[in-house]
């Protein structure tokens, strides 16, 4: 048993990072497990499980790939009760050291990644709510997230309680000390799901 004394439990997973843990532990978490887990081992209830994902725009994956992630949002959301919070994924070209951009020496396209940042909106989705929960637990290894852990410590008359789930190769070592406790999710079989089967390209929990 991890935490004695606990009213209420908000849970927070920032999709993207978790997607680093998942290729270190080579598998994907099964949701329908945390609502049982996380009341029994912090000892309360459930407030409510935010969980944070860029997806990609149309025209940048097939049409039966978007389906795909169509419908596991609806299953996390009308499935389990899991407020999904999504935005699309952006576009960024890459550029050298004097601000040109890059070019594939073989395809001739331009060199571009695809990314999607929640820092701003799990911190004011967290503060937002804080009042209604005691403990926050967050599944993120950035360490951005640093001085929302801080401020909610001291929150309110007695401050949240702040425990983080990641893996030992995506966490920060700021964050993996800032916060009342830091747990390996590779330590936790209960809340482990399938095998990973690395299609990137269709991956829900990709940022």
């Amino acid at each position: 048993m991890l935490e004695k004394n606990i009213k209420k439990i908000a849970i927070f997973i920032d999709a993207g990072n978790l997607w680093s843990s998942y290729k270190e532990i080579g598998k994907v978490l099964d949701f329908s497990k945390f609502k049982e887990f996380f009341s029994d081992q912090f000892i309360g209830d459930i407030f409510k499980i935010f969980y944070y994902v860029a997806f990609p725009e149309n025209g940048r994956r097939s049409d039966d790939e978007i389906n795909k992630l169509h419908k596991f949002f609806t299953y996390l959301r009308k499935g389990l009760g899991i407020e999904v919070i999504k935005k699309p994924l952006k576009t960024i070209f890459l550029r050298d050291s004097k601000g040109e951009l890059i070019y594939d020496q073989d395809t001739g396209e331009l060199k571009s990644i695809e990314k999607g940042n929640f820092d701003v909106e799990i911190a004011i989705d967290a503060t937002r709510y804080s009042s209604a929960y005691d403990t926050a637990i967050f599944f993120t290894g950035d360490s951005d997230f640093l001085p929302l852990i801080t401020y909610l410590k001291t929150a309110g008359r007695v401050g949240k309680r702040i425990f983080i789930f990641s893996t030992d190769r995506s966490i920060s070592r700021e964050l993996k000390t800032g916060a009342h406790g830091y747990y390996d999710i590779a330590d936790y079989p209960e809340i482990h799901g399938k095998k990973l089967i690395n299609k990137i390209k269709n991956n829900p929990h990709k940022p």
